[in-house]
């Protein structure tokens, strides 16, 4: 899609002030007016407030007073790009580094209501203070029907996942954090599978071997690391995919768990299903998570999900763009470090 010689020339002035004039205010005065009256279509706006959010970044470096307002303000315009454009790698590879910064650093990516201002309630907070004041008063027995009609939350994994974002080196590691829900009445063997190996350590201190960009994260080789090994938690009554009586027909290293696969949940971004062979029944530890550029929809029926990201979407996507080598394997171990079921 051609670009206008206006909107191009905006795009270079604004670089111009980076690199050369090290003026990133006036870069963002470049990008808010003429640049982005400039721009024709979503993709041209999409791209000019990605480069607003580079400079919000370059910004929260040079200004470690207002550090954590700028990459509030980076993460909203990377955010604010890819509702208009969301299938921007670039965008995409960026707001996953941002994000892994941010978790770092402990700063929430959510905006929050400002109700009070030197101790005193803003006008908004009054609004929230006599607001809450009627509904106390109002649902004081709705509150205790509601708790005992309110059904058991699902079960939520927390993966801690180190890896070093693409374009980096061993010296910019990282740490990000992943929360999955896991849905238990869709895949109800899975989950307990997936549960009993976390709660019992057995990922902790793994990697994810295979990495594809665009297409998943995989991990859950407890054994080999290499994808060649892992099998299922207990016996559920497979043994490499053949169904068999008893355990003590296979050896435990055999032992697999049976496929889930209709359930009605499909391979979405963000979700987590069971890898396996190209044979069915044949799933044990291994699985794999879905980015946000991802729809893998030729999987649907033959691997089995059994949970979605609920948080930290962005950083496996930044996972799944790491730089790798052969077979798909990360230049840089993705090392799954704890996996903690709550």
């Amino acid at each position: 899609m051609s670009v206008s010689e206006k909107l191009q020339n905006a795009w270079d002035d604004a670089n111009t002030e980076l690199a050369y004039h090290d003026n990133p205010n006036k870069a963002l005065e470049i990008l808010r007016s003429v640049a982005w009256d400039s721009c024709e279509n979503d993709v041209q706006r999409a791209k000019t407030m990605s480069k607003a959010a580079n400079v919000y970044v370059i910004l929260a470096d040079l200004d470690s007073g207002s550090r954590k307002a700028h990459l509030k303000r980076a993460y909203k315009n990377y955010s604010n790009a890819l509702k208009l454009d969301s299938k921007s790698k670039e965008t995409l590879r960026e707001r996953g580094k941002l994000t892994s910064i941010m978790d770092q650093e402990g700063i929430s990516i959510g905006q929050s209501f400002q109700v009070l201002d030197n101790g005193s309630p803003t006008p908004l907070g009054l609004l929230v203070i006599l607001v809450a004041s009627l509904l106390l008063l109002s649902s004081v027995k709705v509150l205790a029907d509601f708790w005992d009609e309110q059904p058991v939350s699902g079960t939520q994994a927390t993966m801690k996942i180190s890896y070093v974002p693409n374009g980096m080196d061993e010296n910019s590691r990282t740490t990000a954090t992943i929360v999955i829900d896991l849905n238990s009445e869709a895949a109800p063997d899975h989950v307990e599978n997936f549960i009993g190996l976390s709660d019992s350590g057995t990922y902790d201190a793994t990697i994810f071997h295979r990495v594809i960009d665009a297409f998943m994260v995989q991990g859950g080789d407890f054994e080999s690391g290499t994808g060649s090994g892992g099998y299922a938690y207990k016996w559920y009554g497979y043994c490499d995919g053949t169904a068999a009586s008893s355990s003590d027909e296979c050896d435990q290293k055999s032992w697999t768990i049976g496929d889930e696969a209709d359930n009605g949940l499909t391979h979405q971004p963000g979700v987590i299903s069971m890898a396996k062979t190209s044979s069915p029944n044949t799933g044990g530890s291994q699985f794999f998570i879905v980015p946000e550029d991802s729809n893998p929809s030729h999987l649907d029926g033959v691997h089995t999900v059994f949970g979605k990201v609920s948080s930290g979407l962005s950083s496996v996507t930044a996972i799944s763009d790491v730089s790798t080598e052969d077979n798909d394997r990360p230049t840089f171990e993705v090392r799954l470090l704890t996996v903690t079921i709550s």
